[in-house]
């Protein structure tokens, strides 16, 4: 029973002088996104990002591929389907990554798949600044749009354009479900 159903089924109740219904004072359960719960996914996923290059500076290329494959099984909705994903510097045909394998040689290369990764994650990241223009909620569904600033070891800073989609799964945790990021247009 909605929030609405459940006022007006209350009010019927009590303007015929009858006792509210059970449901009416039942606990409510809302699955709501919050915007301080969409905030912390988007930090969640710049400080993997950091991790991942970090893992790759660190341990080598099969570590940072191991970060990437728990960032990627935590951060992302693969798991329920295909996730609508495209990545700032990709080309066609390999443009858009709807798999886990796909974002996965995006992320840190290597796989002969997709020949033109190298690895975006394996810049070196050590800082990451999201910057939200808009943040649309609705129930268990959140989309953002903003900037991403990302720092490397030589102070270097690239601002991209980013659109997030957000869903709530079952075990109610957020998930990356639509994921595009691209470079502003030069004039």
């Amino acid at each position: 029973m909605t929030t609405t159903t459940r006022r007006l089924t209350l009010g019927i109740a009590l303007a015929l002088g009858m006792a509210a219904p059970a449901a009416a004072n039942a606990p409510v359960r809302n699955d709501s996104i919050t915007i301080q719960q969409v905030e912390a996914a988007q930090q969640a996923w710049g400080a993997a990002l950091v991790r991942i290059a970090t893992a790759h500076r660190e341990g080598g290329a099969e570590r940072a591929r191991a970060v990437a494959g728990e960032v990627l099984d935590a951060a992302y909705g693969y798991a329920a389907g295909p996730v609508l994903f495209k990545p700032t510097l990709t080309v066609a045909p390999q443009t858009f990554r709807t798999t886990r394998e796909g974002a996965l040689a995006y992320f840190v290369g290597g796989n002969p798949a997709f020949p033109h990764d190298s690895g975006f994650a394996l810049n070196g990241w050590q800082r990451v600044e999201i910057s939200n223009s808009a943040v649309v909620i609705q129930g268990r569904t959140a989309l953002t749009q903003g900037n991403v600033r990302l720092t490397d070891g030589q102070g270097r800073v690239v601002t991209v354009d980013k659109t997030w989609g957000f869903v709530r799964d079952d075990a109610g945790a957020l998930r990356i479900v639509l994921h595009h990021s691209s470079l502003p247009h030069a004039r």
